[in-house]
């Protein structure tokens, strides 16, 4: 029996280091998909500029022709 609570005893004095390591881990994770997330948005928001600036490239003529 008291193996047993021995046993106890060490689980309980490891749950909150392995606790704070698993959230140190998780945060990390968590930063990189929200990263991707911006990084994506983004260049989203850049896609109607680019369009727009070549479809004014393509309506304006150049004047390299003189």
């Amino acid at each position: 029996m008291k193996q047993f609570n021995r046993y106890a005893m060490h689980r309980k004095r490891l749950r909150i280091p392995l606790l704070f390591a698993l959230c140190l881990l998780l945060s990390s994770c968590v930063g990189m998909a929200v990263g991707a997330a911006v990084d994506t948005t983004i260049e989203i928001a850049k896609v109607p500029f680019k369009v727009a600036g070549a479809v004014v490239g393509l309506a304006v003529p150049d004047n390299d022709d003189e």
